[in-house]
């Protein structure tokens, strides 16, 4: 199977304007620096930025289907602010599967012919996905509700897999797997180094994630790659 990524224009305003990015990419660098001194409406405020700017930026593509970009980014926003204010866990965790699910629809409306090794690899996803929680939860979790998720974030990525779009958005639900599964070790008290370096982490692989979704679609949609 070959695959031509199409080439980012990044002097065309209306396919990725830069200063959206570029206020994406601040405010996703300056989240983690912030969280803590500053309170939980101004953390809350900024971690919602880091891709809530990724959503308007999508309003911006020159495709009707943009909006199904924006809706996803939106979902993951949204699910960002509620996730940061306490007791609105489960709340922010429903926003998260409903861009999942909304996702899924989406890519499987541009999925390609695959081969069997990519079927294989997607099944694969999907049976870590149900797994995963199982593996990884502290003793005493309620599985139920954290394998629907993870499976629905595991199709996500399974069904970007088996779609059109460049591979560079499936490295980022790759990475999205990857922050959730560190979020899931620390609940447990499983870290990856100390507390500060597991939540960089946790942060970091959740946000370029997004940032690469968010890239990987966007031009395959605005250079055709799928249609």
């Amino acid at each position: 199977m070959s695959m031509i990524a199409p080439r980012l224009s990044f002097a065309a305003p209306r396919l990725l304007p830069v200063t959206l990015l570029a206020g994406s990419l601040a405010a996703g660098i300056a989240y983690p620096l912030i969280n803590g001194p500053a309170g939980i409406a101004i953390t809350a405020l900024v971690k919602g930025l880091a891709v809530g700017l990724l959503a308007a930026a999508a309003t911006r593509l020159a495709t009707p289907q943009r909006w199904w970009l924006a809706a996803i980014m939106a979902a993951g926003a949204l699910g960002d602010v509620l996730l940061n204010i306490p007791g609105l866990f489960y709340a922010g965790a429903a926003a998260f599967a409903l861009g999942h699910g909304t996702a899924i629809l989406f890519y499987r409306r541009h999925r390609r012919v695959a081969g069997k090794a990519e079927h294989l690899a997607a099944v694969a996803i999907l049976l870590w996905g149900a797994a995963m929680p199982a593996l990884v939860s502290p003793a005493g979790t309620a599985l139920a509700p954290l394998m629907v998720y993870s499976v629905l974030l595991c199709a996500m990525a399974a069904a970007l897999l088996l779609s059109r779009f460049p591979r560079l958005a499936l490295v980022g639900a790759l990475l999205f797997i990857l922050s959730d599964m560190l979020l899931i070790m620390r609940m447990g008290g499983h870290l990856v180094g100390d507390a500060q370096a597991h939540g960089l982490l946790v942060w970091f692989s959740y946000y370029l994630g997004q940032l690469l979704i968010f890239l990987g679609v966007a031009a395959g949609l605005s250079k055709g790659t799928a249609r």
